[in-house]
């Protein structure tokens, strides 16, 4: 009972802010309307709400920008001018908050040598552990390495060569170019009579030298002996000498001429062969110690290949053949061409398959045989050069050429596995370092759940001084794999790079590295943590969160998950509408109070309103698209059927292969064929149905832009419209302004001072810079000349400044402008304005932004789209906007191809194909496919099972 009492007084001091809640007053960030919130400390929060309601304004635009802020300000004023101070968020108020961690989707590295197992720590641990209790095996004999100490080597010498005549011989130079001339000059200085130079025995002479063109070995001669007992001092003092002069190795001469080799470090004792002491960076690819050398460890090389410059070889080199020259002009290079191809005694308009190999390695890598070519300039003359090779030139222009020219030869370069390391990132040292006979790349291939079984009991197959070593290491090991585990990764590898992952995957590695962590009195703050979550490893993140709040942490999760709502402590409820018709807190409470309140979210979670199933399923046009033999990644051979006409969803656990078979084979075949893309899908055998399509767009969550200058309005296209409008105007014309004047970012129209940006940035000392509306056009973009012309009495900024759904109304009467505006408004977007910056827009919206713009072009009923989750960040009720869109493309004919995890998606399909069963090796085939019904009912598949409830 004491135990108790203290704990639970133990647990109260955790809140050294003295607060029980965390108070919010008076929030007014973006969209937030003088916001006022109490919710528990130490408790799993959930904020919900449509998308634009301001939860993340809430989040993290308030609460994280604040804790932020907060710790910044316990530096001195010294760091902070190196680190720059944050703005204080328009807040009148928190209390009760602790530090904040915050673990957001779109910081992941773009680095290919970031992993999964460099960022866990997992891949760090592993070098240590190799380096310290990893066996050594030769790369040339595949001999266990030695090593000897010196009492080690007298007493071998002793026991095996009693009686017997030895030189022992101390290396100083081992296969390498050089004449040595000042080499031999310092062995005789320090006394030495011998060498033996590539094997053969010489007296040293001044002046002496070797030729220096040449690889060479040399020894020195330290001593010649009889091996006996009575000498063992003497022997011992000539191996600690051999030693010192032959930097840890010597080598042993006996009366046949055999060699035997000695070393203090690693040694083949067959070969000779050396390795330097293993250290950890020995295995780390990030070091020069550990990197293969020819890809510097990134396990790829890009090269500019024979079939890249030339991909077809049945064109002549006059009609195109060799890609980067085009067809035949009247210019140098060809009238070089030609020159060899004469020597050669083949023409310009020979198909290359017929020209013979010898040939072409000359145009492609050169040779040293001067061409002669005619001159123009000095007729009668001839220009006598040696011809690079159309290779070798453009390896030299991807070093050294413009941007514009390495943009172009990077056409032809194509990506392929390293030769030397096949991919393994290490040196070959490296790899020949063992634990229960595996190296350190091939821990590092296994996927999550192989390598946790590959360590479980690996202290019974190490040796006791192994253990010894390893006990510690392997505690951090096994503890960060199963923090992965936790939260439904098992199907990752640690070589994974992590620019290959999804947002949700990155959050959730770094929550898995944040709960190892085990800090306490923290506050975390997640971004939709369960992206890319099968239903089944849902209950895996619920978990690993409720371990985050249990350690004495307060979690709060924007989130539109109907588990993680159900399963939190706390639900907040922002809305009620999105953009200015949101930013309020609508509803909250602990979820048994908040089912009972009137919200949109209570009201889908309590079954008052859902999506509805459809009465029957679409059929399609009666046509199919076929891949066979689909082999990338864990795909085992899958053979894939699309029907034309319908909305198909692909579904699985994480790490079933979805991706694959979608984004890094299908769509690059669609891709070659209709675009000519230089992207390489995977491997398949074949595909068929091609001619029934006639476009492929990819419909994904990238940014819409990078800068501020990008923004709705212009990357839909609907801002060229308004501009003509605006140029069509009789004030317009009066004055001659074209399209080009309401321009922000063409000189004429814009405001100079801030060159259209609208905004300036003001460099501070001490604290940080600060973005202020331009003082001269105040934030408006243009000058006032421009901003004299107007339509129904607004100027183009203020058209700028207008929201979707207002300028929906605005331009009722131009067909072209609002065709475009309305898609906008349809996909549910009717609250972001048309100038709203490109990078304040999130992954859902700017993908909205996206599938807004196909919809208002004009399409064939031939399309082919395809969307990776594009309910991420979506309320239920914008998932039904979403499905209206989509079903609209599938009604005029189009095909829709959808992955995705929501269930309120996958219940509306046409034909679904689920992959599996499992993520990683025990994925990559397809389950089952047919209709939702004919699905929910196989009982191999963890979709079936969440499906049949949800029919």
């Amino acid at each position: 009972m004491i135990a108790e009492e203290e704990v639970k007084n133990d647990s109260e001091g955790y809140d050294i802010t003295g607060y029980e809640n965390i108070e919010i007053i008076g929030a007014r960030e973006h969209n937030l309307k003088n916001v006022n919130l109490t919710f528990p400390r130490n408790t799993l929060v959930t904020i919900t709400g449509i998308s634009g309601s301001g939860k993340s304004s809430l989040a993290f635009d308030t609460i994280y920008a604040e804790g932020q802020r907060r710790y910044m300000e316990s530096f001195s004023a010294y760091a902070r001018s190196f680190i720059g101070n944050l703005e204080r968020p328009d807040v009148d108020k928190i209390n009760g908050l602790s530090p904040v961690i915050s673990i957001e989707q779109k910081t992941t590295s773009r680095n290919p040598r970031s992993t999964v197992g460099t960022v866990t720590e997992i891949y760090d641990f592993m070098r240590l552990l190799y380096a310290r209790a990893g066996e050594a095996f030769s790369y040339s004999t595949g001999e266990r390495m030695v090593r000897q100490s010196e009492d080690q080597i007298l007493d071998h010498i002793l026991s095996n060569f009693d009686g017997q005549k030895l030189t022992i011989l101390a290396p100083v130079v081992k296969g390498r170019k050089g004449h040595y001339r000042e080499l031999f000059q310092q062995i005789r200085k320090n006394g030495y009579s011998k060498v033996r130079v590539d094997g053969e025995l010489q007296e040293l002479v001044p002046k002496m030298q070797v030729d220096r063109y040449k690889t060479h070995d040399i020894e020195v001669v330290i001593d010649r002996i009889v091996v006996a007992e009575k000498d063992r001092y003497r022997i011992s003092q000539s191996i600690k000498t051999a030693l010192k002069q032959g930097e840890g190795v010597l080598m042993l001469l006996d009366q046949e001429d055999n060699i035997h080799h000695f070393s203090k470090y690693l040694m083949d004792p067959v070969s000779g062969l050396s390795y330097d002491e293993p250290a950890p960076n020995t295995f780390s690819f990030n070091s020069p110690y550990g990197a293969c050398p020819k890809c510097n460890g990134l396990g790829e090389i890009e090269e500019i290949t024979e079939e890249s410059v030339i991909p077809d070889k049945s064109l002549s080199i006059s009609r195109g053949g060799i890609l980067p020259l085009g067809e035949y002009r009247d210019i140098w290079i060809f009238k070089k061409i030609q020159a060899i191809l004469k020597r050669h005694k083949v023409a310009l308009t020979t198909p290359i398959e017929k020209i013979p190999q010898e040939v072409i390695d000359v145009l492609l890598y050169g040779d040293s045989v001067p061409v002669a070519v005619k001159s123009v300039k000095y007729p009668g003359t001839d220009w006598n050069t040696k011809f690079e090779g159309i290779i070798k030139f453009l390896e030299k222009q991807k070093e050294g050429g413009s941007d514009k020219i390495q943009k172009w030869v990077n056409d032809f370069t194509v990506t392929t596995t390293c030769p030397e390391c096949n991919g393994a990132r290490l040196k070959k040292e490296a790899l020949h370092f063992l634990i229960d006979h595996h190296n350190i790349s091939q821990l590092a291939e296994f996927d999550i759940r192989t390598l946790w079984t590959w360590f479980d009991g690996l202290e019974l197959r190490l040796s006791d001084k192994q253990n010894v070593i390893a006990a510690e290491v392997l505690k951090e090991i096994r503890k960060r794999i199963g923090f992965l585990l936790d939260v439904g990764l098992d199907y990752l590898h640690l070589n994974r790079p992590l620019r290959t992952l999804s947002g949700g995957e990155a959050q959730r590695i770094r929550l898995a590295t944040q709960i190892g962590t085990q800090l306490v009195g923290v506050l975390y703050i997640l971004d939709e943590p369960s992206i890319g979550l099968h239903q089944r490893d849902n209950v895996k993140l619920i978990k690993a969160l409720k371990d985050l709040r249990d350690l004495g942490n307060t979690v709060i999760v924007v989130e539109h998950d109907k588990d993680m709502m159900l399963a939190s402590d706390y639900v907040i409820d922002i809305g009620p509408g999105a953009g200015r018709h949101g930013g309020q807190v609508v509803a909250q409470g602990p979820p048994q109070e908040f089912l009972k309140q009137k919200s949109a979210t209570a009201a889908y979670l309590n079954n008052q309103r859902q999506i509805e199933v459809p009465k029957e399923r679409r059929k399609g046009s009666g046509k199919k698209l076929k891949l066979t033999g689909a082999s990338g990644n864990n795909l085992k051979g899958v053979d894939l059927q699309v029907p034309l006409g319908t909305l198909t969803l692909i579904t699985g656990v994480s790490g079933s292969g979805k991706s694959t078979l979608i984004h890094d084979t299908l769509f690059p075949i669609l891709n070659q064929k209709f675009y000519n893309s230089r992207r390489e899908p995977l491997a398949y055998k074949k595909v068929t149905g091609l001619e029934h399509l006639d476009k492929v767009i990819e419909v994904d969550q990238s940014p819409i832009g990078r800068t501020p200058r990008s923004n709705p309005a212009t990357y839909t296209g609907v801002f060229t419209d308004i501009r003509a409008l605006f140029s069509e105007l009789p004030e317009a014309k009066i004055r001659g302004y074209k399209p080009g004047r309401f321009s922000f970012n063409v000189k004429g129209g814009r405001c100079e001072t801030c060159e259209g940006a609208g905004l300036r940035l003001i460099e501070m000392d001490f604290l940080p810079d600060v973005h202020v509306p331009c003082e001269t056009c105040k934030g408006k973009r243009y000058n006032r000349e421009t901003l004299e012309v107007r339509f129904k009495g607004k100027s183009i900024s203020d058209v700028l400044e207008m929201t979707v759904e207002e300028a929906t109304e605005f331009f009722e009467h131009q067909p072209k402008i609002v065709r475009k505006i309305k898609t906008l408004n349809e996909v549910g977007l009717g609250y972001i304005s048309l100038g709203q910056h490109a990078t304040t827009l999130s992954g859902g919206e700017a993908q909205r932004v996206k599938l807004a713009t196909e919809l208002s072009k004009k399409d064939t009923g031939k399309t082919f789209y395809i969307l990776d989750e594009p309910t991420t960040g979506l309320h239920f009720q914008d998932i039904q906007h979403l499905l209206d869109v989509l079903n609209r493309l599938v009604e005029k004919g189009n095909t829709v191809l959808v992955i995705e995890h929501n269930l309120d998606v996958i219940k509306v399909a046409d034909h679904i194909v689920d992959l599996g069963p499992e993520g990683g090796n025990g994925g990559g085939r397809i389950v089952t496919s047919g209709t939702p019904e004919k699905v929910a009912e196989n009982e191999e598949s963890f979709t079936a099972k969440y499906l049949k409830l949800e029919l």
